[in-house]
């Protein structure tokens, strides 16, 4: 019986012992660039002034074809 134990022993010792690992996990550096971002405000500015000058417009192309239509021929 004394040797069933002292066999069981030396096998867990040896399971235990096999089953030790070590893990190593290296992280590199991480390169944080900035970021430039360009917003082109032409096209907002555009439509604002479309909408405000738009009876301006209207009424100079209306003005345009009055003059095309009238003119003797």
């Amino acid at each position: 019986m004394r040797t069933k134990w002292l066999l069981l022993t030396v096998a867990l010792l040896a399971g235990t012992g096999a089953a030790c690992t070590q893990h190593r996990v290296e992280v590199a550096p991480v390169e944080v660039k900035p970021i430039h971002i360009t917003i082109d405000v032409n096209v907002k500015i555009d439509r604002e002034i479309d909408d405000y000058f738009g009876d301006l417009f209207e009424q100079e192309e209306a003005l345009r074809q009055e003059q095309e239509n009238t003119t003797p021929e």
